[in-house]
């Protein structure tokens, strides 16, 4: 299985606008991240979305992936959704709508504000088109599978919102986490690779930091554990060189392989 990291930076993007901070004006093509999103790729051919962040054209492009079986919501927030339009260029070339998973709640909130997507109803006049998702719902610690790929739904809380971390085979992923309960923990433990979010070093309501992060990967003892989600509050090379062994940053367009 491949994990393609299309974005790994926290809502605002880095560059952030506006901001001419040492990070923001980096050299370093890691330190430019859009907003997070991922591609799992199985060995069989099963390709999933994690999140449409706003690039995601972009990201798609840069990537080489034209296709995808299916998307996996985390939760309704703008960073991770709000690119759920450009699912148009994949929708027009399937035979049927795109599978769009996610928790009730998550997906409640994307059919009112992308009704167009999701209200069967609505339909384009001749000669124009719009994406084609079908909504299905999943329950948290639920197993399924999708093409040749078993996926957990994990919940974890991310403030006042409920989001979806995802145990697919020997890979967990988990961003916009604030905690990470026991019980999510246990679904989670005996992955290979873990993806966990880690905003600051301080502390912050509703993400974990990277003190926060580095503890939560010592529970789930995942063999390499990748940060996402990064602010413009640390230069790739330094925050690399400081962490434990078996922890690095993520960086856009990084693919790594997941045994």
């Amino acid at each position: 299985m491949r994990l393609t990291f299309l974005g790994t930076g926290t809502s605002f993007g880095v560059p952030q606008l506006g901001c001419r901070c040492d990070v923001c004006r980096s050299p370093d093509p890691r330190d430019k991240r859009t907003r997070v999103g991922a591609v799992v790729e199985s060995a069989g051919g099963t390709r999933l979305l994690l999140d449409t962040p706003p690039e995601l054209r972009l990201q798609l492009i840069e990537a080489q992936v034209d296709m995808v079986d299916a998307v996996l919501f985390t939760h309704d927030h703008a960073d991770h959704t709000h690119g759920i339009d450009d699912l148009r260029a994949i929708s027009v070339r399937r035979s049927s709508p795109l599978p769009l998973y996610g928790s009730a709640e998550t997906l409640a909130s994307l059919r009112r504000k992308f009704t167009y997507i999701l209200d069967d109803t609505m339909r384009p006049l001749p000669g124009t088109s719009k994406p084609e998702g079908r909504a299905i719902e999943l329950v948290p610690s639920r197993a399924i599978r999708i093409g040749d790929l078993d996926v957990t739904p994990v919940a974890v809380p991310h403030g006042h919102v409920t989001v979806f971390g995802y145990r697919i085979g020997n890979l967990a992923y988990v961003t916009d986490a604030k905690v990470v309960p026991d019980d999510a923990i246990a679904l989670l433990r005996g992955a290979k690779v873990l993806v966990l979010n880690a905003l600051f070093r301080r502390e912050h309501p509703t993400h974990l930091s990277i003190p926060e992060a580095l503890r939560v990967a010592e529970a789930i003892g995942a063999e390499r554990t990748y940060l996402t989600h990064l602010t413009h509050d640390n230069l790739h090379a330094d925050l690399e060189a400081e962490l434990p062994p078996g922890v690095v940053p993520a960086f856009d367009g990084l693919t790594i392989r997941v045994d």
